[in-house]
């Protein structure tokens, strides 16, 4: 059943997350699932999660690229599927660069909040994580994981319908991943404390975000390189900040790097305006409102035992 969740997180809401995958909850599902129904057999598989997630076999490939063309908009990856390259809009594999070379290993369980379709999951599992669960709100996301994990069959990478406010309390995570979310919140602070709640002591999170190399954090009037839901773009010192109130220690900034149009582009499986309609055409340093171009920043702290 490719919409089976995880036995072992009794506390968790998993009925809630099943009926997301419903007609009721989204309008597009039963096509969404009609394109998971039609996914062709492969056979021979062998999985690499490496910069691009492979999942070699033979597989059909016409009909595996009209199954999940089917699911497009594709945001994270890459990924190959038997012959099939999927180009994703980010190359995310440059994000988790970035970050590897101060992560060091992983182990134990691991949360991703705001996981998209669970590329960076694999990249986990890979740096030792023992298991990986994801979350968003999203359901194309979360189908797009189906998908994939349909072919990976590696059941120690999960994807959730869920927000973090669905999380139990009790939940318990060696390490917590928050990439690209706080500033689509309205209460950043209080979403920094929501990664220590479920960051066991003595585990790590790290907080990925825009950012801007100023003296004051920036509220967008209305959008920032169109996006209308961003609440506020901290600064550097500010996400540290937040990081300490929240009872984290070793704060440390571990990258700052500006987004650039390599990075983040419309491709065949993204063709919808990317990054580079977002930015003014006559000085990329800025956005298309005028703020600056997208910088993002990666923190880590430890939870306080």
């Amino acid at each position: 059943m490719l919409t089976e969740l995880p036995a072992d997180l009794p506390e968790w809401p998993l009925a809630t997350a099943q009926a997301r995958y419903s007609a009721q909850h989204h309008g597009d599902y039963p096509r969404w699932a009609q394109a998971l129904a039609d996914l062709p057999p492969i056979s021979n598989t062998h999985c690499e999660y490496d910069d691009t997630v492979t999942i070699s076999g033979t597989v059909d490939a016409t009909g595996l690229e009209a199954c999940l063309a089917a699911l497009h908009p594709w945001r994270k990856g890459p990924f190959q599927i038997g012959p099939l390259f999927i180009d994703t809009e980010w190359r995310s594999d440059w994000k988790w660069a970035r970050l590897r070379k101060a992560l060091g290993p992983l182990s134990g369980r691991v949360l991703d909040i705001g996981c998209g379709n669970g590329y960076f999951g694999w990249r986990m599992l890979q740096a030792g994580a023992e298991e990986v669960i994801g979350i968003d709100p999203t359901l194309l996301f979360c189908m797009q994981h189906l998908a994939l994990a349909h072919y990976a069959n590696d059941p120690r990478n999960w994807v959730l319908p869920l927000r973090i406010e669905e999380i139990p309390a009790t939940a318990g995570f060696d390490t917590v991943f928050s990439m690209g979310v706080i500033y689509h919140r309205r209460e950043p602070m209080q979403h920094v404390q929501q990664l220590a709640s479920l960051t066991v002591p003595g585990g790590r999170a790290v907080l990925e975000s825009l950012v801007v190399q100023a003296d004051e954090h920036l509220i967008p009037a209305t959008r920032y390189a169109r996006m209308r839901n961003v609440w506020c773009v901290p600064t550097p010192a500010q996400l540290c900040l937040w990081m300490e109130q929240a009872g984290f220690t070793d704060v440390s900034i571990i990258d700052i790097s500006p987004t650039r149009i390599e990075e983040q582009r419309t491709t065949p499986w993204m063709r919808f305006e990317s990054l580079e309609q977002a930015l003014d055409p006559r000085d990329s340093n800025r956005t298309i409102e005028g703020y600056p171009a997208p910088v993002r920043a990666i923190v880590t702290g430890i939870r306080s035992t």
